[in-house]
Protein backbone atom coordinates (compact mmCIF):
# COMPACT_ATOMS: atom_id res chain seq x y z
CA UNK A 1 0.00 0.00 0.00
CA UNK A 2 1.37 2.86 -0.87
CA UNK A 3 2.30 5.61 1.68
CA UNK A 4 0.81 8.55 -0.28
CA UNK A 5 -3.24 6.89 -0.69
CA UNK A 6 -5.31 9.18 1.34
CA UNK A 7 -6.46 7.79 4.67
CA UNK A 8 -8.95 8.31 7.42
CA UNK A 9 -8.14 11.01 9.93
CA UNK A 10 -9.61 9.95 13.38
CA UNK A 11 -11.43 12.72 14.97
CA UNK A 12 -12.46 12.88 18.38
CA UNK A 13 -16.31 12.01 17.35
CA UNK A 14 -15.22 9.18 14.72
CA UNK A 15 -11.52 7.36 16.75
CA UNK A 16 -13.94 4.73 18.54
CA UNK A 17 -15.18 3.67 15.26
CA UNK A 18 -11.19 3.66 13.97
CA UNK A 19 -9.65 2.21 17.51
CA UNK A 20 -12.54 -1.05 17.04
CA UNK A 21 -11.10 -1.65 13.98
CA UNK A 22 -7.33 -2.28 15.32
CA UNK A 23 -8.78 -4.47 17.67
CA UNK A 24 -10.52 -6.60 15.12
CA UNK A 25 -14.17 -5.49 16.34
CA UNK A 26 -17.19 -2.88 14.78
CA UNK A 27 -18.33 -0.63 17.23
CA UNK A 28 -20.96 1.98 15.55
CA UNK A 29 -22.87 4.67 17.84
CA UNK A 30 -26.49 3.35 19.06
CA UNK A 31 -28.87 6.20 20.99
CA UNK A 32 -30.19 4.81 24.14
CA UNK A 33 -32.89 7.42 23.82
CA UNK A 34 -34.80 5.49 21.17
CA UNK A 35 -33.10 2.88 19.51
CA UNK A 36 -31.98 4.05 16.87
CA UNK A 37 -28.37 2.79 14.85
CA UNK A 38 -26.57 6.03 14.05
CA UNK A 39 -23.59 5.77 11.20
CA UNK A 40 -21.47 7.79 10.16
CA UNK A 41 -20.70 8.95 13.61
CA UNK A 42 -21.93 11.94 15.19
CA UNK A 43 -22.62 13.51 18.87
CA UNK A 44 -26.00 13.40 18.55
CA UNK A 45 -28.67 11.17 17.06
CA UNK A 46 -30.15 11.92 14.00
CA UNK A 47 -33.66 10.35 14.60
CA UNK A 48 -34.74 11.90 17.53
CA UNK A 49 -31.75 14.56 17.98
CA UNK A 50 -30.95 13.19 21.71
CA UNK A 51 -27.35 13.54 22.70
CA UNK A 52 -27.69 9.81 24.87
CA UNK A 53 -25.51 8.21 22.26
CA UNK A 54 -22.71 5.51 23.37
CA UNK A 55 -20.97 2.85 20.96
CA UNK A 56 -21.81 -0.72 20.88
CA UNK A 57 -19.83 -3.69 19.28
CA UNK A 58 -21.79 -5.09 16.26
CA UNK A 59 -21.57 -8.53 14.37
CA UNK A 60 -21.11 -6.94 10.60
CA UNK A 61 -23.80 -9.01 10.06
CA UNK A 62 -25.40 -7.53 6.83
CA UNK A 63 -26.48 -7.35 3.31
CA UNK A 64 -24.56 -5.55 0.10
CA UNK A 65 -26.93 -2.70 -1.15
CA UNK A 66 -24.84 -1.32 -4.04
CA UNK A 67 -21.33 -2.15 -5.89
CA UNK A 68 -19.31 -0.63 -8.74
CA UNK A 69 -16.17 -1.89 -10.02
CA UNK A 70 -13.41 0.60 -10.58
CA UNK A 71 -10.97 -0.25 -13.39
CA UNK A 72 -9.06 2.75 -13.56
CA UNK A 73 -7.47 4.18 -10.58
CA UNK A 74 -7.97 7.25 -9.52
CA UNK A 75 -4.43 7.86 -8.17
CA UNK A 76 -1.35 5.73 -9.17
CA UNK A 77 -0.74 4.67 -5.43
CA UNK A 78 -4.31 2.81 -6.09
CA UNK A 79 -2.55 0.70 -8.64
CA UNK A 80 -1.97 -2.40 -6.77
CA UNK A 81 -5.90 -2.73 -5.83
CA UNK A 82 -7.28 -2.65 -9.46
CA UNK A 83 -10.04 -3.50 -10.31
CA UNK A 84 -11.88 -2.34 -6.71
CA UNK A 85 -14.82 -3.38 -5.91
CA UNK A 86 -16.08 -0.17 -4.09
CA UNK A 87 -19.73 -1.20 -2.44
CA UNK A 88 -22.54 0.09 0.08
CA UNK A 89 -23.10 -2.40 2.38
CA UNK A 90 -26.65 -2.07 5.14
CA UNK A 91 -26.25 -3.84 8.13
CA UNK A 92 -28.40 -5.35 9.91
CA UNK A 93 -28.60 -2.45 11.95
CA UNK A 94 -30.11 -0.86 9.13
CA UNK A 95 -27.15 1.56 8.49
CA UNK A 96 -25.53 1.41 5.70
CA UNK A 97 -21.18 1.98 5.49
CA UNK A 98 -19.18 2.83 1.98
CA UNK A 99 -16.18 -0.01 1.93
CA UNK A 100 -14.67 -2.35 -0.59
CA UNK A 101 -15.38 -6.30 -1.08
CA UNK A 102 -12.38 -8.76 -1.21
CA UNK A 103 -12.24 -12.24 -1.67
CA UNK A 104 -14.82 -12.13 -4.63
CA UNK A 105 -14.51 -12.41 -8.09
CA UNK A 106 -16.97 -10.08 -10.01
CA UNK A 107 -19.43 -12.92 -11.26
CA UNK A 108 -19.78 -13.85 -7.44
CA UNK A 109 -21.27 -10.45 -6.44
CA UNK A 110 -24.89 -10.15 -6.29
CA UNK A 111 -27.23 -7.09 -4.64
CA UNK A 112 -28.37 -8.75 -1.74
CA UNK A 113 -26.05 -11.44 -0.84
CA UNK A 114 -25.32 -11.91 2.31
CA UNK A 115 -21.66 -10.32 4.05
CA UNK A 116 -19.72 -10.34 6.72
CA UNK A 117 -17.15 -8.10 8.11
CA UNK A 118 -13.18 -8.33 6.94
CA UNK A 119 -10.55 -6.06 9.12
CA UNK A 120 -7.67 -5.43 7.33
CA UNK A 121 -4.51 -3.68 8.77
CA UNK A 122 -2.80 -1.37 5.94
CA UNK A 123 -0.40 -0.05 8.05
CA UNK A 124 2.18 -1.30 10.44
CA UNK A 125 0.73 1.47 13.11
CA UNK A 126 -2.17 -0.86 13.04
CA UNK A 127 -4.12 0.79 10.94
CA UNK A 128 -7.37 -0.85 9.61
CA UNK A 129 -9.91 -0.32 6.99
CA UNK A 130 -13.46 -2.46 7.19
CA UNK A 131 -14.15 -4.64 4.21
CA UNK A 132 -16.54 -6.82 3.57
CA UNK A 133 -16.94 -10.57 1.71
CA UNK A 134 -20.19 -13.11 1.44
CA UNK A 135 -21.18 -14.54 4.47
CA UNK A 136 -20.53 -18.12 3.03
CA UNK A 137 -17.04 -17.34 2.11
CA UNK A 138 -14.27 -18.82 3.32
CA UNK A 139 -11.94 -16.24 4.22
CA UNK A 140 -10.31 -14.68 7.06
CA UNK A 141 -11.68 -12.57 9.54
CA UNK A 142 -8.43 -10.10 9.68
CA UNK A 143 -6.17 -9.80 6.90
CA UNK A 144 -2.45 -8.30 6.72
CA UNK A 145 -2.43 -5.93 3.62
CA UNK A 146 0.48 -3.99 4.66
CA UNK A 147 3.33 -3.60 2.09
CA UNK A 148 5.79 -5.53 3.89
CA UNK A 149 3.25 -8.69 4.24
CA UNK A 150 2.14 -8.54 1.07
CA UNK A 151 5.95 -8.07 -0.45
CA UNK A 152 6.36 -11.24 1.62
CA UNK A 153 3.53 -13.55 0.48
CA UNK A 154 4.86 -12.18 -3.63
CA UNK A 155 8.29 -13.60 -2.82
CA UNK A 156 6.70 -16.85 -0.89
CA UNK A 157 4.75 -17.54 -4.42
CA UNK A 158 7.90 -17.01 -6.40
CA UNK A 159 9.98 -18.73 -4.44
CA UNK A 160 7.82 -21.58 -5.24
CA UNK A 161 7.21 -21.17 -8.87
CA UNK A 162 10.88 -21.05 -9.15
CA UNK A 163 11.85 -24.12 -7.29
CA UNK A 164 9.27 -25.82 -9.59
CA UNK A 165 10.04 -24.26 -13.01
CA UNK A 166 13.08 -26.81 -14.73
CA UNK A 167 15.88 -24.49 -15.63
CA UNK A 168 17.51 -24.39 -18.98
CA UNK A 169 20.98 -24.58 -19.02
CA UNK A 170 22.43 -22.92 -22.14
CA UNK A 171 26.36 -22.43 -22.82
CA UNK A 172 27.65 -19.25 -23.48
CA UNK A 173 29.32 -20.45 -26.41
CA UNK A 174 26.74 -22.15 -28.08
CA UNK A 175 25.33 -19.59 -30.42
CA UNK A 176 22.22 -21.15 -31.62
CA UNK A 177 21.13 -22.04 -28.21
CA UNK A 178 22.06 -18.30 -26.82
CA UNK A 179 19.94 -17.00 -29.99
CA UNK A 180 16.75 -19.07 -29.13
CA UNK A 181 16.53 -17.39 -25.56
CA UNK A 182 15.42 -14.19 -27.87
CA UNK A 183 11.66 -13.72 -27.25
CA UNK A 184 8.72 -11.45 -27.61
CA UNK A 185 6.96 -13.10 -24.46
CA UNK A 186 8.37 -11.67 -20.73
CA UNK A 187 8.61 -14.13 -17.81
CA UNK A 188 6.75 -14.09 -15.04
CA UNK A 189 6.51 -11.66 -12.47
CA UNK A 190 9.32 -11.34 -10.03
CA UNK A 191 9.31 -10.70 -6.03
CA UNK A 192 8.56 -7.65 -4.82
CA UNK A 193 10.17 -4.77 -2.92
CA UNK A 194 8.49 -2.33 -1.07
CA UNK A 195 10.18 1.82 -1.84
CA UNK A 196 9.50 3.46 1.39
CA UNK A 197 10.26 6.93 2.48
CA UNK A 198 12.93 5.59 5.10
CA UNK A 199 14.58 3.78 1.44
CA UNK A 200 14.11 6.58 -0.55
CA UNK A 201 15.97 9.03 1.85
CA UNK A 202 19.01 6.53 2.61
CA UNK A 203 19.36 6.90 -1.76
CA UNK A 204 18.96 10.71 -1.57
CA UNK A 205 21.88 10.57 1.06
CA UNK A 206 23.85 8.19 -0.55
CA UNK A 207 23.47 10.20 -3.78
CA UNK A 208 22.84 13.61 -2.64
CA UNK A 209 19.93 13.65 -5.18
CA UNK A 210 17.44 15.40 -2.18
CA UNK A 211 15.08 17.56 -4.23
CA UNK A 212 11.99 18.00 -2.28
CA UNK A 213 9.91 15.48 -4.68
CA UNK A 214 11.52 12.53 -3.18
CA UNK A 215 12.60 13.70 0.10
CA UNK A 216 9.93 16.02 1.90
CA UNK A 217 6.24 14.00 2.36
CA UNK A 218 4.34 17.80 3.61
CA UNK A 219 5.37 19.72 0.80
CA UNK A 220 5.17 16.90 -1.67
CA UNK A 221 1.67 16.61 -0.58
CA UNK A 222 0.50 19.87 -1.12
CA UNK A 223 2.89 20.46 -4.31
CA UNK A 224 3.60 17.31 -6.01
CA UNK A 225 1.63 16.26 -9.49
CA UNK A 226 1.53 13.15 -7.91
CA UNK A 227 0.06 13.92 -4.71
CA UNK A 228 3.42 12.53 -2.32
CA UNK A 229 6.57 11.39 -2.56
CA UNK A 230 8.18 9.84 -5.23
CA UNK A 231 11.15 7.34 -5.76
CA UNK A 232 14.13 8.80 -7.82
CA UNK A 233 14.12 6.64 -10.51
CA UNK A 234 17.86 5.50 -10.44
CA UNK A 235 16.60 4.09 -6.85
CA UNK A 236 14.19 1.88 -9.05
CA UNK A 237 16.60 0.96 -11.48
CA UNK A 238 18.92 -0.62 -8.95
CA UNK A 239 16.42 -1.80 -6.68
CA UNK A 240 16.40 -4.65 -9.98
CA UNK A 241 19.32 -6.20 -8.66
CA UNK A 242 17.13 -7.42 -5.34
CA UNK A 243 14.53 -8.50 -7.55
CA UNK A 244 14.39 -12.48 -7.76
CA UNK A 245 13.07 -13.24 -11.05
CA UNK A 246 12.28 -16.54 -13.21
CA UNK A 247 14.04 -16.45 -15.99
CA UNK A 248 13.60 -19.93 -17.14
CA UNK A 249 17.49 -20.20 -18.12
CA UNK A 250 20.93 -20.37 -16.94
CA UNK A 251 23.85 -18.94 -18.78
CA UNK A 252 26.82 -21.77 -17.83
CA UNK A 253 30.74 -22.03 -19.00
CA UNK A 254 31.59 -18.50 -19.21
CA UNK A 255 34.45 -17.38 -17.25
CA UNK A 256 33.35 -13.94 -16.19
CA UNK A 257 30.19 -11.82 -16.83
CA UNK A 258 30.50 -8.24 -17.43
CA UNK A 259 27.54 -5.34 -17.23
CA UNK A 260 27.78 -3.90 -20.13
CA UNK A 261 25.68 -0.92 -19.20
CA UNK A 262 22.20 0.13 -21.39
CA UNK A 263 21.14 0.57 -24.91
CA UNK A 264 17.87 2.41 -23.22
CA UNK A 265 16.95 3.52 -20.16
CA UNK A 266 13.77 5.51 -19.71
CA UNK A 267 11.18 6.17 -16.35
CA UNK A 268 7.73 6.54 -17.68
CA UNK A 269 5.61 6.30 -14.82
CA UNK A 270 6.30 7.35 -11.16
CA UNK A 271 6.78 5.09 -8.44
CA UNK A 272 5.12 6.96 -5.20
CA UNK A 273 6.39 6.13 -1.71
CA UNK A 274 5.47 3.34 -0.20
CA UNK A 275 4.70 1.46 -3.36
CA UNK A 276 5.57 -2.51 -4.06
CA UNK A 277 7.38 -2.95 -7.58
CA UNK A 278 8.52 -6.14 -8.94
CA UNK A 279 9.62 -6.83 -12.17
CA UNK A 280 9.78 -8.74 -15.97
CA UNK A 281 12.06 -9.19 -18.50
CA UNK A 282 12.35 -11.22 -22.06
CA UNK A 283 15.95 -11.33 -23.88
CA UNK A 284 15.55 -9.21 -26.36
CA UNK A 285 18.61 -10.26 -28.59
CA UNK A 286 21.99 -11.73 -28.38
CA UNK A 287 25.06 -11.07 -30.59
CA UNK A 288 28.42 -13.17 -31.21
CA UNK A 289 31.47 -10.71 -30.65
CA UNK A 290 35.02 -11.18 -30.90
CA UNK A 291 34.65 -10.25 -26.92
CA UNK A 292 32.60 -13.20 -26.34
CA UNK A 293 28.62 -13.26 -26.68
CA UNK A 294 26.35 -10.26 -25.96
CA UNK A 295 23.16 -11.05 -24.51
CA UNK A 296 20.40 -8.22 -24.36
CA UNK A 297 18.25 -8.37 -21.36
CA UNK A 298 14.67 -5.74 -21.11
CA UNK A 299 13.81 -5.66 -17.80
CA UNK A 300 10.80 -3.84 -17.13
CA UNK A 301 10.29 -2.54 -13.77
CA UNK A 302 6.06 -2.10 -12.37
CA UNK A 303 4.54 -0.39 -9.96
CA UNK A 304 2.20 -3.88 -8.21
CA UNK A 305 -0.61 -2.94 -10.26
CA UNK A 306 0.47 -0.51 -13.31
CA UNK A 307 0.46 -1.98 -16.26
CA UNK A 308 2.71 1.32 -17.17
CA UNK A 309 6.12 0.47 -16.25
CA UNK A 310 8.30 3.14 -13.80
CA UNK A 311 11.35 1.68 -15.26
CA UNK A 312 12.72 0.39 -18.81
CA UNK A 313 15.90 -0.85 -19.18
CA UNK A 314 17.82 -3.03 -21.97
CA UNK A 315 20.54 -4.13 -20.18
CA UNK A 316 23.76 -5.63 -22.24
CA UNK A 317 25.52 -8.27 -20.63
CA UNK A 318 28.85 -9.80 -22.40
CA UNK A 319 29.65 -13.32 -21.24
CA UNK A 320 33.36 -13.93 -21.39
Amino acid sequence: MSMNKPMPVPTEISAPFWNALKEGVLRIPHCTACGHWIFYPRRHCDRCFSHAVEWREVSGAGQLYSYTVARIPTLPDFADEMPQKLAVVELDEGVRINTTLVGLNEDEIRIGMRVKPVFDKVRADGATLLRFTAADKDFPARVDSTPEALAAAAEAKVAAEIAATPVRQVRFDDEAAMKSLVSDAFTPWSTQVVVDQALIDEFAKLSGDDYWIHTDPKRAAKQSPFGGTIAHGALVQILQSRLKMPLGFEVTGFNNMVNYGSDRLRFPAPVPAGSRVHARARVKSVEKLAKGMQLTLEVTTHVVGNERPSVINDLVILYM
